[in-house]
């Protein structure tokens, strides 16, 4: 069995789970969910957010299931789960979203900060990631596992190495998971979304060890594109989406010329991930040992906020996106030929020098190294 030739329900009749509802990117996915229709089972530590966003979606006609959930705690993913089966009857998409960060040097984070975050970002995906497929495989019926990766699962940089480390393996379980589930035949679609840099409370939940607030410093996208991506991943089976062409060009970037790629986010990483006007209100604000703040979909950044991301709606047409692609290539190369039969440039003398100047079609989404 493919399983990108899943044929997975339309959203409005799928139960979705969603991890780290609370705020940020889950919180919007949830909205957006329920308004397709979807009913939604909602897990986080911050209970009475969670209790206020399931009212919020009820009152409006939709139905939604708070679950106050640790997704480092197993226990409390089982809770989860058991929770979906008996008010929803099962569950259709499970979305591992939950995440914290950590910006510090990695020499200087504490142990015991590492292990937390990767309970968070790392073993609660593990323990999400188990129950879904046990789940899809038991009833015997096709259901998506959508992973929140990041930019930074597939390039490492300074400032969040913890971060870092627990994306790496955040990508590799679930590569390693989805080529196995094929060779069995199992009845679960695997995406893994790698999103840029997103306009959530991400810096303000992080746990920091610098003196100035952290920040997204640069072009930065709204959650609601990645919110697109995972509700599209929920209902046609897709192996990757990026969220941001940067992210995706900046990936390729890394593995053409990874000494360059190094420089390049020594350079820039720095002064665009701290904010030397601001002082740090970590101590306030952490959600790395305890439930941040929840209800609100987005942080404290500064930079070009962009208000969709192109190259997520390109993923999601493909063949529309390739066609728009081909036509453009083909009026730049007939505008071009024309341009040089009107000039006399078909004649070249063997001993002349030929000088050229670069066409450029200016991108939606330009490739900038700020992600």
């Amino acid at each position: 069995m493919n399983s990108m030739n899943l044929k997975l329900k339309p959203l409005h009749q799928q139960t979705i789970v969603i991890t780290g509802a609370s705020s940020g990117i889950g919180l919007v996915t949830a909205r957006m969910a329920a308004k397709e229709g979807a009913r939604v089972v909602l897990a986080a530590r911050n209970a009475e957010a969670l209790r206020q966003l399931a009212q919020e979606i009820n009152s409006q006609g939709g139905q939604a299931l708070a679950v106050p959930t640790d997704v480092g705690s197993e226990e409390d993913m089982m809770r989860l789960a058991a929770a979906a089966q008996a008010e929803f009857g099962g569950f259709d998409t499970w979305v591992n979203n939950a995440g914290v960060s950590i910006f510090g040097h990695c020499d200087e984070v504490s142990i015991p900060d590492m292990e937390r975050m990767f309970a968070t970002n790392f073993w609660g995906t593990v323990y999400g990631s188990r129950l879904a497929v046990q789940h899809y495989k038991q009833r015997q019926e096709p259901g998506a596992l959508i992973n929140i990766g990041s930019f930074f699962g597939d390039r490492a940089t300074p400032v969040q190495s913890t971060y870092c480390a627990s994306k790496h393996a955040l990508h590799g379980w679930t590569n390693a998971l989805r080529m196995e589930l094929e060779v069995e035949k199992a009845p679960v679609s695997v995406t893994l979304i790698h999103p840029g840099r997103i306009d959530t409370p991400y810096n303000e939940h992080a746990q920091s060890y610098f003196e100035q607030q952290v920040a997204h410093r640069g072009m930065v996208y709204p959650p609601e594109a990645v919110a697109e991506a995972i509700l599209f991943a929920a209902a046609h089976p897709k192996r990757d989406m990026y969220v941001g062409f940067q992210a995706k060009a900046l990936t390729l970037a890394g593995h053409l010329a990874p000494r360059i790629m190094d420089k390049v986010m020594e350079a820039l990483i720095y002064p665009t991930q701290l904010d030397p006007k601001r002082p740090s209100r970590n101590a306030e604000t952490s959600a790395l040992h305890k439930a941040g703040y929840g209800l609100h979909e987005r942080g404290s950044h500064e930079g070009w906020f962009r208000s969709r991301s192109l190259y997520v709606k390109a993923e999601k047409h493909p063949l529309l996106a390739a066609a728009a692609v081909a036509g453009l290539s083909t009026v730049a190369w007939l505008l071009t030929k024309s341009r040089n039969a009107s000039n006399g440039t078909s004649r070249i003398d063997a001993d002349s020098s030929i000088t050229t100047k670069e066409n450029s079609i200016e991108a939606d989404e330009p490739v900038v190294a700020q992600v």
